[in-house]
C-alpha cells in the first residue's frame, strides 16, 4: 500500500469515527441549533439560595431596632430595607466576583449577579433625596421607596442580562430576539412592572411602615427577586 492509499484510508477512518461520535452524542444538527437557543450553563440555583438569608436578616434587624426604640429611625429604615430588599444582591454579587476569580466562562447567571450588585446604591440616593424633598415616606406618595430598595437591583440585573445577550449574539436585533424568549428575562420584566402596583395598592388601602418590622415586611413582600432565578432553574431542570 503506497503513501497516498494510506492517507486516504486514515481520512476515511477519521470521518467514520466522527460520524459514530455524532450519533452517540445524538449529534443532530437541528437539535444542536435548538439547544443553542436555550440558556446553557446558567447556574441560577446558586442565586435562589441567597434570598431567604436576606429576608431573615432584614426581619431580625427590624425586630431588634423596634425593641431598641428606633421604630421610625431613617438610618434604621435604610439598614432594614437594604438587608430585606438587597441582602441577596450582596450574596449574588459575591457569587459573580467569585466566578470572575475562578475565570469561569461568562454566563447569564453571572451577568445577572453583576447587574444586581451595581444596582445596590440606587435606592439609597432615592431615599435620601425624597426625605430631603419633604416626601411623606410613610404615606401613599412614598410607595416607590420600598420598590427601589426591593427591585432596583432587579432592574440592574435585567439590563445587564440584556447587554449580555446582545454581546453574545453580536447584534441588538438578535439579542432582543433571545431576550423575549428567555424565561429569566421575561419573569424579571414581569416582576419589575407588577410590584409597584401592589405597593401602591397596599399604601392606598392604609398600610404604613410605621415600625421597622413593618418596613421589613413591606420590603420582603416587594422583593420578588427570587422569581426570575427560579424560572431559570426550572428551565434548566425540565428543558
Amino acid at each position: 500500500m503506497n503513501e497516498f492509499e494510506k492517507d486516504e484510508k486514515m481520512d476515511k477512518e477519521e470521518t467514520e469515527g466522527e460520524i459514530e461520535e455524532d450519533e452517540e452524542n445524538g449529534g443532530d444538527v437541528e437539535e444542536d441549533e435548538e439547544n443553542e437557543e436555550l440558556p446553557e450553563g446558567e447556574e441560577f440555583s446558586e442565586l435562589i439560595k441567597y434570598t431567604l438569608p436576606g429576608y431573615a436578616i432584614g426581619l431580625l434587624a427590624g425586630i431588634f431596632l423596634d425593641l431598641q426604640g428606633y421604630q421610625r429611625s431613617p438610618v434604621g429604615q435604610w439598614i432594614v430595607r437594604t438587608l430585606a430588599g438587597e441582602g441577596e444582591s450582596i450574596f449574588e454579587g459575591i457569587y459573580s466576583v467569585r466566578q470572575r476569580f475562578r475565570k469561569a466562562e461568562g454566563s447569564m447567571a453571572e451577568a445577572y449577579g453583576w447587574g444586581k450588585l451595581f444596582g445596590l446604591a440606587v435606592p439609597w440616593v432615592i431615599d435620601l433625596g425624597s426625605r430631603l424633598a419633604g416626601v411623606d415616606v410613610y404615606g401613599i406618595q412614598g410607595f416607590y421607596i420600598p420598590y427601589f430598595y426591593a427591585l432596583s437591583d432587579q432592574i440592574g440585573a435585567n439590563i445587564s442580562g440584556l447587554l449580555f445577550l446582545r454581546r453574545k449574539e453580536g447584534a441588538w436585533k438578535a439579542g432582543l430576539n433571545r431576550y423575549v424568549r428567555h424565561p429569566v428575562m421575561l419573569a424579571s420584566l414581569f416582576v419589575i412592572t407588577l410590584v409597584p402596583l401592589g405597593l401602591f395598592a397596599a399604601r392606598f388601602l392604609g398600610f404604613s411602615p410605621t415600625t421597622q418590622t413593618f418596613t421589613a415586611l413591606e420590603t420582603i413582600a416587594a422583593n420578588l427577586c427570587w422569581v426570575p432565578p427560579l424560572m431559570g432553574w426550572l428551565h434548566e431542570k425540565y428543558r
